[in-house]
């Protein structure tokens, strides 16, 4: 046998330590850490798409209002103040006039942009507040980290979304062009205001369609980085064992510890069978050692029991201090079962207990 095993390898070893593989999903507490650190996935590709949707949904909306407050702009300086001087005051006014027109036609996309970046961001993350992604990282400046970094499969993925937008947007613009090729011919017959509303369309027709390609794209990419969100979480067996170690704390230790409680109990209780009155045995297999005070008790105290070997002790505790050792089976697996360390004997055996107290003061009574 010798011959054929020369040496043999403990698999334990193994198990116990860190293979490296990480196989298991992440815990709460791993999930809990890594949000707390700012590590959380969102698409940047679907929050782009969301505000440009929103942009262009806002602006199409208001497109009506733009033209207005362009044409009473334009009619008032071109038409009622064109008499006026040009002072220093005159321009004032203008530039004044100028940005609340503007203002006014470009506060509803902001608000529009703004609330829904906010929204899907929320939705996407929720409330985060981490300071740990600001914290500078010299391996960043790490001139290989960046070469391996430019040539990862996160990086082709970032490049293939690229090239599919690319292809995505060139293709709707080509069509819209197209559909809308006949009329570019008539825009010499037009007024500038009807130029600008088809154009307008025209333009608002193309975001619109490259907004809903792109929350199509946006939506690949986060199940996308939830994939890897996730695969970044995982963790190896022996972390998860770490991680219950550091929050339930070892096993061996607590083991120990709760060994050393109950052996502190034990001492404590086989302390106090010298102050007792009679202990009641099975003979053997129960103990319970009783206590009364008749000036301070209301019943007899249960100060100490135990069954087979702590019964055995508290005998043996007994006899060397004393203490008289009364033989009833019944009554000593009726206190046993029914009551606790530090109770008063229930009513229902006030009568056994009594006559068991009467015959040892006796017993005291004649030695």
């Amino acid at each position: 046998m010798k011959d054929v095993y020369p040496f043999i390898i403990n698999l334990q070893l193994f198990a116990e330590g860190d293979t490296g593989e990480k196989t298991e999903k992440a815990t709460p507490r791993r999930r809990e850490e890594a949000r707390h650190k700012g590590q959380v996935f969102k698409s940047a590709d679907l929050n782009a798409a969301v505000i440009m949707l929103a942009g262009c949904v806002s602006a199409y909306l208001t497109f009506p209002m733009t033209v207005a407050s362009l044409h009473e702009f334009t009619a008032l300086y071109l038409l009622d103040r064109s008499l006026m001087d040009f002072s220093n005051q005159y321009v004032y006014h203008m530039m004044v006039e100028a940005f609340l027109v503007m203002g006014k036609i470009t506060l509803p996309i902001i608000l529009a942009t703004f609330v829904s970046a906010l929204l899907i961001t929320y939705l996407q993350v929720g409330v985060v507040f981490s300071g740990e992604v600001l914290t500078p990282k010299l391996e960043r400046l790490n001139p290989w980290e960046g070469f391996k970094r430019i040539f990862s499969k996160r990086a082709l993925v970032e490049l293939t979304k690229s090239l599919i937008k690319v292809v995505v947007t060139s293709y709707i613009v080509y069509t819209v062009l197209n559909k809308y090729f006949y009329i570019f011919p008539r825009f010499v017959d037009m007024e500038l205001r009807d130029t600008l509303v088809v154009l307008s369309k025209i333009v608002i027709e193309m975001a619109l369609k490259v907004g809903v390609a792109f929350i199509i794209v946006g939506v690949l990419d986060y199940i996308y980085q939830w994939y890897e969100y996730e695969k970044s979480l995982k963790m190896s067996k022996y972390d998860i064992k770490q991680e219950y170690k550091q929050t339930e704390g070892d096993p061996l230790v607590k083991s120990r510890q709760k060994q050393i409680q109950r052996e502190a109990a034990m001492r404590r209780m086989m302390a106090e069978v010298p102050g007792a009155d009679v202990v009641i045995t099975n003979p053997t297999h129960f103990a319970v050692a009783l206590q009364y005070k008749i000036d301070v008790m209301e019943a007899p105290l249960v100060i100490a029991k135990g069954q087979d070997f702590i019964a055995l002790k508290i005998r043996e505790v007994a006899q060397e201090n004393g203490v008289m050792v009364v033989e009833n089976p019944p009554l000593a697996r009726g206190l046993y079962y029914t009551t606790e360390i530090g109770d008063l004997v229930p009513e229902e055996l006030y009568q056994a207990v009594a006559e068991i107290l009467a015959f040892v003061y006796r017993q005291k009574q004649v030695y």
